[in-house]
């Protein structure tokens, strides 16, 4: 069973850092079996789509991230914790959004929400100027 839970998000002003947390510390997934996971990060506007932002291989040697947060968003991983990170600096406000961590098994890194077979509840993130 994967449980994911995201954390850290908050009201900030523009040109602001926020780092998100998404642990699978709850449910039954092992420590080894979360660092075989792929791992994505994912995000919904009021009134828009759920749009992908970034993703991690499970070897962490391979991400990707949306064209919008490139340079300013970085995704990692402490596998031994079971955690994910999103590191995100000079934010703007239409960065704000409810952001979702996702997983799955396969491995690799995706911009498609279909390849996810596991959601977070979301983090909300506002970004005031």
């Amino acid at each position: 069973q994967v449980q994911l839970e995201e954390s850290g998000g908050g009201l900030v002003q523009a040109g602001d850092s926020l780092r998100l947390s998404c642990a699978a510390s709850k449910g039954t997934l092992s420590t080894y079996s979360f660092s075989t996971y792929g791992m994505g990060w994912f995000r919904q506007a009021p009134g828009k789509e759920r749009e992908f932002v970034a993703a991690t291989a499970w070897a962490d040697d391979s991400t990707l991230y949306a064209d919008l947060v490139k340079g300013r968003f970085t995704i990692s991983r402490e596998n031994a914790k079971k955690t994910v990170y999103l590191q995100m600096d000079s934010l703007k406000p239409e960065d704000t959004a409810v952001y979702y961590c996702a997983a799955h098994p396969w491995g690799g890194d995706s911009r498609s929400q279909r390849d996810y077979d596991y959601w977070g509840q979301g983090t909300q993130v506002t970004v005031f100027s």
